[in-house]
């Protein structure tokens, strides 16, 4: 998974979005039947299902929060199981949150298998405006700087309050706005380094030439997304094992 182009791997991940979140609201078994991608992604990438979802933990509540008045407003009854009766609502809800949840994780997946570099090259081989590029790739770096101002920030409120658990809510302000003044001093100091390096606005991104399996990847889940959003896939292929 690691050794697949960018380019292919980029291309899959925007189409099973698109294509998931293009499924209508009350259909449940087509959206779910999507996770097979998924599947195959943790598998062949070797990744674990669990650290996936810890590692968006702060995304996950969001989506949690996707729907869930639909039950409230869509009240019209579709089946009945074991008694309970299931409705509209419920049906769209499950089916927004597996749809949110589907775009988080492919969206791991591709991040967990492939460098920001690559990424952007990939974006560059689409034609994407050189700006947005060099936005994106220096936004991942900075986090890393933002991440280690926010930890000596917090080390030092510490270790000046140390029966205190945590950071009270008064010194929020004043430690966010310390924080984005260190980051940016921090950041105009990277920037500066960059310029001595002969920095010139632009990035050498160099991204490897595809392979035959580099092409069959794309083209293969590409087809199969749409196969599986236009056609009663799903169906046939479980009327072959009944």
């Amino acid at each position: 998974m690691n050794r697949l182009h960018p380019l292919g791997k980029l291309l899959v991940s925007v189409m099973f979005i698109l294509t998931t979140v293009s499924f209508p609201k009350y259909a449940l078994i087509p959206t779910l039947s999507m996770g097979i991608y998924l599947i195959f992604g943790f598998v062949v990438g070797e990744l674990s299902f669990l650290d996936g979802l810890y590692r968006m933990r702060l995304i996950l509540p969001l989506v949690l929060f996707v729907g869930i008045f639909n039950p409230f407003f869509d009240r019209i009854p579709v089946a009945t199981l074991g008694g309970i009766t299931v409705t509209g609502g419920m049906i769209s809800m499950l089916t927004l949150l597996i749809k949110g949840l589907y775009a988080v994780l492919s969206a791991y997946i591709l991040i967990a298998t492939t460098s920001i570099e690559d990424i952007c090259g990939a974006l560059r081989i689409l034609h994407v405006p050189k700006i947005v590029i060099m936005v994106v790739l220096l936004i991942d770096r900075y986090f890393i700087i933002m991440g280690e101002e926010a930890g000596r920030i917090s080390d030092a409120y510490s270790l000046r309050a140390p029966s205190q658990k945590g950071i009270h809510y008064k010194a929020w302000g004043t430690l966010v706005g310390q924080w984005l003044l260190r980051s940016m001093d921090r950041a105009t100091a990277v920037y500066d380094s960059m310029l001595l390096r002969g920095f010139n606005g632009d990035f050498s991104l160099s991204v490897k030439r595809p392979t035959l399996s580099d092409i069959f990847y794309p083209v293969i889940f590409i087809t199969v997304f749409l196969l599986m959003r236009y056609t009663d896939l799903i169906y046939v292929i479980g009327s072959l094992f009944v």
